[in-house]
Order: structure tokens, then sequence, then C-alpha cells
């Protein structure tokens, strides 16, 4: 799935999301909006992971959706 499709279905992925990160509140997901660029800041700060860290997890869950 490429990340407009994950963006357009961001209200029905949220939950797999949530599933991933247990730790993303329903606020930190509605910040990220589907944009990824948001999503991989959420998890930064919510992780303290680094920006590639994010990101690679970020792909991750592309691959898995």
């Amino acid at each position: 799935m490429n990340w407009d499709q994950i963006e357009g279905n961001w209200k029905q992925l949220k939950g797999k999301a949530q599933e991933k990160w247990g730790d993303l509140t329903d606020d930190d997901l509605d910040r990220a909006a589907g944009k990824r660029e948001n999503l991989e800041g959420v998890l930064q700060e919510k992780y303290g992971k680094t920006k590639e860290e994010a990101k690679q997890e970020v792909d991750k869950f592309m691959e898995d959706v």
C-alpha cells in the first residue's frame, strides 16, 4: 500500500496503527492525520526514536497494511 492510500483510509487504519504502537492515543493519531511526516514526528516524540528509526517503523507499517 502506498502512502496516498494510507492517508485516504486513515480513519480505518488508525486502529492498525494503534495496535502497532500501543502507546499512541487517539489524539496522537488524530494529530498525525494520516500524514507520514506527522506520524514520524509523533513516534519520535512518544518513543524517543531518531528520525531514521521513525522512518523505518513507518516503512514497516506500510508493508504490513
